[in-house]
């Protein structure tokens, strides 16, 4: 009997775990700590998808060494390298742009935040609300994101040369560092005599190869950690939580899903000349990955499996574009960032001319540059960018659109990562590789 491709099986984990969540939270409502058997039900599914996170972190660092350094010592040298990155820079400073123009664009036309013309003061006491009810994490979370200042960008420079590579490698994800380091480590090995680079260069390509292969077994289980995952999900948040603010929701995903199912697709057609519609085939595991999990970084290596195993891009352009992109490429993370700040900035009165609003979240963007693709990493830029514009509130409001985030997060995720690959096979179609080989 054939078996069910890892796609539909991750399809139906999603579907199984929305409907198990909405019967226990039938059941047994949204707190479930009074009742035994719910309670262990979600802590041991909880704890399974706390495994796979794990399993998935554990490959992305080993796995973009070998794959950045074996890549790039095959380009043979700076000149293929410096090309390949003015492609890739490029690319993704054109997709961030018009993500951003989308989300603004999206968000000055439905005016989620206002009611007749004036602000909504039934989504302002939201925010109230949710914000006393919040757990005390997510109040931790904006505790700890309202610290941060607007001359906190600097330190992002400060992270691509790393004291210590060891060390930012296990630094809450931060592997801007890590890339920079293993860029210069293959160029390095461009630069020995001959002999010495094959060694090194069949050395990090077997170790690559190896990294897949554990790839490949993580994503085996990928079903079971998928559903455990969303389980707990959809339990705690249901249908309902959604309503009160249903026009900031609804404006988000529409935007989202025009930069998905538009934009890109035009970049695919016209640049890549790459029918869109097998790019998203070629994806399917990948996108319902960082769905599911709401982690760019964590679902890297998927990313770099498909991109290399169904759409042909080769490891060289697959193994730079792909770890870079995960880093500093959030094309949903700038247009969720664009809708959140002038939503908020709506509900509290306070009026932003769109010369204002693009600036004022270009400059909040580059602060996001090598921040960890971890669920809700965009908080810290959302305060930021409230407080640089004297919106009144900030912190509560940021506190109540976090209690309610996961859908979003999961949604920009994913347009991240298509972002990412679109990047990849783009980029390897001007290079002359055979992609999508018919």
């Amino acid at each position: 009997m054939k078996r069910l491709a890892l796609h539909w099986q991750i399809l139906a984990a999603l579907f199984l775990a929305t409907a198990t969540g909405m019967v226990f939270r039938a059941l047994f409502g949204g707190d479930a700590d009074t009742h035994p058997f719910a309670s262990r039900a979600l802590a041991t599914s909880s704890f399974i998808g706390g495994l796979f996170m794990q399993a998935l972190k554990m490959i992305i660092v080993p796995l973009i060494v070998t794959s950045v350094i074996s890549g790039i010592a095959s380009l043979q040298g700076v000149k293929g390298f410096g090309r390949l990155g003015g492609k890739t820079v490029g690319f993704y400073a054109l997709t961030t742009l018009c993500a951003v123009i989308t989300g603004l664009v999206m968000v000055n036309l439905i005016q989620p935040g206002m009611r007749d013309g004036e602000p909504n003061a039934a989504i302002k006491a939201a925010f109230d609300d949710r914000a006393a009810t919040a757990s005390a994490e997510d109040q931790a979370k904006v505790a700890a994101a309202a610290q941060r200042e607007a001359g906190d960008f600097l330190e992002t420079f400060r992270m691509i040369v790393p004291a210590n590579v060891f060390k930012a490698a296990t630094d809450n994800g931060q592997m801007l560092g890590v890339i920079v380091f293993s860029i210069l480590f293959a160029v390095a090995i461009t630069r020995l005599p001959a002999d010495e680079m094959r060694t090194l260069r069949e050395f990090f390509q077997a170790g690559n190869d190896v990294m897949i292969t554990v790839t490949r077994w993580v994503m085996a289980i990928s079903p079971i950690g998928v559903y455990a995952l969303m389980f707990p999900v959809i339990h705690a948040n249901g249908p309902d939580v959604f309503w009160e603010m249903k026009a900031y929701f609804i404006t988000v995903l529409l935007a989202l899903a025009i930069h998905l199912g538009v934009t890109l697709p035009l970049i695919l057609r016209f640049f890549g000349k790459i029918r869109p519609l097998d790019h998203f085939r070629g994806m399917r595991e990948a996108l319902l990955l960082a769905f599911s999990t709401a982690s760019s970084s964590g679902t890297l290596p998927v990313t770099m499996r498909c991109v290399q195993e169904k759409a042909a891009v080769s490891k060289r352009t697959a193994s730079f574009t792909l770890p870079l992109g995960a880093t500093v490429n959030m094309d949903g993370t700038a247009l969720y960032e664009c809708v959140a700040v002038v939503f908020v900035a709506q509900v509290m009165g306070v009026e932003m001319g769109f010369t204002q609003q693009f600036l004022v979240v270009t400059a909040a963007l580059l602060t996001s540059i090598g921040v960890a693709g971890v669920p809700s990493a965009s908080l810290v830029a959302i305060l930021l960018i409230l407080k640089n514009s004297h919106v009144p509130g900030a912190e509560t409001a940021v506190v109540a659109l976090l209690t309610v985030d996961r859908l979003l997060d999961m949604s920009r995720t994913a347009v991240n990562v298509f972002g990412d690959s679109c990047a990849a096979v783009v980029i390897a179609r001007s290079e002359g590789e055979a992609v999508y080989p018919r």
